[in-house]
C-alpha cells in the first residue's frame, strides 16, 4: 500500500477526527523521508479536491466537512448545480446535486471543477441541498468561442454557450495582431485570463477569428474549437496511411475462411460512406442456418503502437456532426481499404452463429474471414425487400446518396428478377431469425430504449434545408439483433477465457432518480409502479410508446439512468439485460472495438490454433482500465459535440423557415402550460418551443384553476396539456437557443 493509500485509509476510518499534517505524520508513524512524501501527497490531494483544510490547517475529505467537490453546471438564469464526484470504488447511492444560487457561484464558469460548502439548514423548496462555491479547482476550458460585440466604451464577447452566463471583456480587436481584424458580429476564440473577483467581469484576449457569426463554416469551426476536434491527421499518420495498399493483397488471405462465394451484403443509411458490418447467409445440411456477422478487420492494418494506432486512441471514436464527420481513421482506411464496399474483397473478423430450424442458437464460432459484398443496401431498400412483393416497386426506390456520388455498386434497378428474389429470400429468412432474437430479448427484460431520430440535411452552402424523421423499423432491428448477438458472444468468450479486454457496461440506475422520474410521470397522468423492478420499467416504456408526451418522458427516463461506459471488467448491461456485452462491431469508428478485435486475435492464435491471426499486444487489466476511462470520456465529448451541431442546425433550419413566403406548418403537442403561454413539442421535427400568450390575438387567454390549459374568455377556445395544435415559426433567438411558435 502506498503512502497516499495509507493516508486516505486513515482519513476514512470511522473514528478519525480532523488533525493537521504534523499529527497525521505521527499517527501514521512516518520517518523523516516519509514525512516529505506525505507533504507532497497532501499538496496533490488538496489541488485535486480530494482533501480539504478546515478550521485552519486540519485535514479531511470534503464529505466530512459539509464540502462537496464536483463539476458545476449552470442554467441560463445564472443559478447552477454542483454534481458531486463519485470516488473510485465508492459504494452506496450517489450524493445528490447541490443547488447554487446565482450570487453564490463566485468566479466559477460552466463545467469548472469546484468545491462548494453546504449552507447549514439551507434547502430549496423542493428539499434540494443548497450551497456556495468557495474554490475553483480546475477550469473546464482555457478558451471560449463567442460573438464579438461592442458597447459605447468596451469590446466584449458573448459566449456561444448560453450556460456561460458572463460576457468576456476583450481589448480593442485592432490591437490583436490578427488578419483580418475581427469585427463586431464575428465569431472569435478568446483565451481566458485569470478571473479572481466576481465583482469584476472576466477578461480575455482574442486569439483567432472564425468568420461571421451564424455562417455555417464559422459555426462548424466553433464546434471544432469548443470540443477540441481535429479534422486533419498528423503528417506521420497520413504517411502511414499512404503506405498501405489500395486493395486487399492475395498474401493477406492466408489462413482466412473464404466467404467470397457466400451471399454477403451490408445494410446502412442512405448517405453512409463507411461500411464496417456485413451479414452472410448459409443453409446447412439438416435445415440449420449459419449467419455470419462479418466486421471490418481494422486490426489487420492498424497495428498496435503505430502512429495510426496512437491517433485513433487519442480520438477514441469518430464524431458525426451535421453534414460532416471527424473520422477516427484516415479516409483511405475508413472509406476505402476497411470499408465493406460492394464487389470488393475485404478482410473481416466474423462471429458465425448457427441457428436450428426453430430459431434456437446452436453454436458460435469466431474466425478471420475474407468477403466480397454482393449488395450495398440502404435501410429503405431492405425494408421494401422485406415487406414489398412487387419487384417493379422495389426497383423504383431512389438511389442511395453513395450511388449518386458515383461510388461502385449496382443499383437495385439493374438486378435481374432472379437476383432480386434471391436477395429478398435471404433477407426474409434473416428477419425471421432476428425477430425471434428480439422477442426473446424483450421477454428476458431487455428495455426498448430506441428513439426516433431527426436527420438534418444541408444544401451545397452548408445551410440546413430539410429535416427527415428516421424511425427504428424492422430493417434497423434486423441489423441490430445480429450485432447485439455478436457483441454478446464475443464478451462471453473473453470473460470465459479470462482474456483481459474491454466491456460495454451499463450499471443499474440510482433508486432515488427512478423515484423522481416516477413522480414526474405521475404529473403527466402516467402511473408507474416500483421502477426498481424491471417488469415495471418494461410496462412503463410500453405505456410511453403511445402517450402524447411519450417522447419527452422517454428522454427524461433515459436521463434518470446511468450512462453506459467502457470498463475492463464484465459488469453487465442494465438496459439490454445482458450479463455479457462488449463493442465488437464498429472498429472503423470506435477504438474499443479495435482493442476487442486484437483480443479475439490473441484467442485465435493461442486457444483456437487458427492461422492467419496475429497475436495481440499484451493488454493488462490496469492499462485497459485507464484506456476504458479515456475512451468513455472521448465518447461523451463526441456526443456533446454532435448534440451541439444538431441544436445549431435546428435553429438555423427554423430561422430560414421564417424567411419563406409560405411558412411550413408543423403538427405540435402541448407539453406544458403557463400563464405566459404554452410549450409545444413538434414530433416530426423532434423540436421544442414556446407559443407565447401574446401571439394568441383572437381572444384574451387565462390559465384555468388546474393549471392545465389556457382558455379564451370570450370564445372559450382551449389550449390544454397533451392536446394537439398546428404551428408555424414565429421567432428564433440563436444566442439564447430558443424558438417561439405561433398557432396557425
Amino acid at each position: 500500500m502506498t503512502l497516499r493509500d495509507r493516508l486516505l485509509a486513515r482519513l476514512r476510518e470511522p473514528g478519525y477526527v480532523p488533525v493537521n499534517e504534523t499529527e497525521l505524520a505521527r499517527q501514521l508513524h512516518l520517518n523523516k523521508k516519509e514525512r516529505r512524501t506525505l507533504a507532497f501527497d497532501i499538496r496533490r490531494l488538496l489541488a485535486s479536491g480530494e482533501l480539504v483544510r478546515i478550521k485552519g490547517d486540519k485535514l479531511c475529505e470534503p464529505g466530512e466537512a459539509d464540502l462537496v467537490t464536483g463539476r458545476i453546471s449552470f442554467r441560463q438564469n445564472g443559478s447552477a448545480l454542483v454534481i458531486p464526484e463519485r470516488r473510485v470504488n465508492q459504494t452506496g447511492p450517489e450524493r445528490p446535486a447541490v443547488f447554487i444560487a446565482a450570487e453564490d457561484t463566485d468566479v466559477a464558469l460552466h463545467g469548472d471543477r469546484v468545491v462548494a460548502r453546504l449552507v447549514t439548514g439551507a434547502r430549496r423548496g423542493d428539499g434540494q441541498l443548497a450551497g456556495r462555491v468557495i474554490r475553483i479547482l480546475e477550469r473546464a476550458r482555457e478558451t471560449i468561442v463567442g460573438n464579438l460585440q461592442r458597447s459605447r466604451l468596451v469590446f466584449f464577447v458573448v459566449p456561444d454557450d448560453p450556460r456561460l452566463v458572463h460576457d468576456i471583456l476583450v481589448p480593442d480587436p485592432a490591437k490583436s495582431g490578427l488578419t483580418p481584424v475581427p469585427a463586431v458580429g464575428d465569431k472569435v476564440v478568446v483565451r481566458l485570463l485569470e478571473w479572481k473577483q466576481r465583482a469584476a467581469s472576466p477578461e480575455g484576449e482574442i486569439v483567432s477569428r472564425l468568420g461571421r457569426t451564424h455562417e455555417p463554416r464559422a459555426e462548424l469551426l466553433g464546434i471544432y474549437e469548443k470540443f477540441d476536434l481535429r479534422p486533419a491527421f498528423p503528417a506521420e499518420v497520413e504517411r502511414e496511411a499512404a503506405a498501405l495498399p489500395a486493395r486487399v493483397r492475395p498474401a493477406e488471405l492466408a489462413g482466412r475462411l473464404d466467404y467470397r462465394d457466400v451471399p454477403v451484403f451490408t445494410i446502412d443509411p442512405d448517405d453512409a460512406k463507411d461500411f464496417d458490418d456485413a451479414l452472410s447467409f448459409e443453409e446447412l445440411p439438416g435445415g440449420d442456418v449459419r449467419i455470419g456477422v462479418h466486421i471490418a478487420d481494422v486490426s489487420a492494418y492498424v497495428r498496435h503502437g503505430t502512429a495510426l494506432d496512437r491517433e485513433a486512441q487519442r480520438r477514441g471514436n469518430s464524431t458525426y456532426l451535421v453534414g460532416t464527420v471527424i473520422p477516427m481513421l484516415p479516409e483511405k482506411l475508413s472509406n476505402g481499404l476497411c470499408s465493406l464496399v460492394e464487389a470488393e474483397d475485404r478482410l473481416t473478423k466474423a462471429t458465425l452463429l448457427t441457428f436450428a430450424k426453430n430459431g434456437r442458437l446452436k453454436n458460435t464460432e469466431f474466425a478471420n474471414t475474407v468477403i466480397r459484398s454482393r449488395k450495398r443496401l440502404t435501410y429503405r431498400q431492405a425494408h421494401a425487400l422485406l415487406f414489398q412483393n412487387s419487384l417493379d416497386a422495389i426497383r423504383a426506390l431512389p438511389l442511395p446518396a453513395a450511388h449518386q456520388t458515383g461510388s461502385t455498386g449496382r443499383a437495385l434497378a439493374s438486378l435481374s428478377d432472379l437476383e432480386l428474389i434471391d436477395l429478398q429470400g435471404w433477407l426474409r429468412r434473416l428477419w425471421k431469425i432476428a425477430a425471434k432474437l428480439r422477442t426473446d430479448r424483450m421477454a428476458h427484460g431487455s428495455l426498448d430504449l430506441d428513439m426516433p431520430e431527426v436527420k438534418i440535411f444541408v444544401d451545397e452552402h452548408g445551410y440546413a434545408d430539410r429535416l427527415e424523421r428516421i424511425e427504428h423499423d424492422e430493417s434497423h432491428q434486423l441489423i441490430e439483433e445480429f450485432m447485439l448477438a455478436a457483441n454478446e458472444a464475443v464478451a462471453r468468450l473473453t470473460r470465459e477465457q479470462h482474456l483481459p479486454s474491454l466491456y460495454r457496461v451499463h450499471d443499474d440506475p440510482d433508486e432515488e432518480k427512478l423515484e423522481e422520474f416516477r413522480q414526474l410521470a405521475a404529473t403527466f397522468g402516467v402511473q408507474a409502479g416500483d421502477l426498481t423492478r424491471r417488469a415495471e420499467v418494461v410496462k412503463l416504456l410500453d405505456t410511453l410508446r403511445t402517450h402524447p408526451q411519450g417522447y419527452t418522458l422517454r428522454i427524461q427516463f433515459l436521463r434518470s439512468l446511468r450512462k453506459a461506459v467502457y470498463r475492463a471488467s464484465p459488469d453487465g448491461h442494465y438496459g439490454l439485460a445482458k450479463k455479457d456485452y462488449t463493442h465488437f462491431t464498429s472498429p472503423i469508428r470506435r477504438y474499443a472495438d479495435l482493442v476487442v478485435h486484437r483480443v479475439v486475435d490473441f484467442y485465435l492464435v493461442k486457444h483456437a490454433g487458427r492461422t492467419g491471426a496475429r497475436s495481440a499486444p499484451g493488454y493488462q487489466p490496469g492499462n485497459l482500465e485507464s484506456l476504458a476511462e479515456h475512451i468513455s470520456l472521448t465518447e461523451v465529448n463526441s456526443t456533446e459535440a454532435e448534440r451541439e451541431s444538431q441544436k445549431i442546425k435546428l435553429l438555423e433550419f427554423f430561422e430560414r423557415e421564417m424567411s419563406k413566403k409560405k411558412k411550413t406548418q408543423f403538427e405540435a403537442v402541448i407539453t406544458d402550460v403557463r400563464n405566459h403561454g404554452f410549450f409545444v413539442e413538434l414530433p416530426q421535427a423532434m423540436s421544442f418551443g414556446l407559443v407565447h400568450a401574446s401571439s394568441l390575438t383572437d381572444d384574451f387567454y387565462v390559465l384555468n384553476n388546474a393549471g392545465t390549459a389556457l382558455i379564451g374568455r370570450r370564445t372559450r377556445r382551449r389550449f390544454g396539456l397533451s392536446e394537439k395544435t398546428t404551428v408555424v415559426v414565429d421567432k428564433v433567438d440563436r444566442f439564447k437557443r430558443m424558438i417561439d411558435f405561433r398557432v396557425v
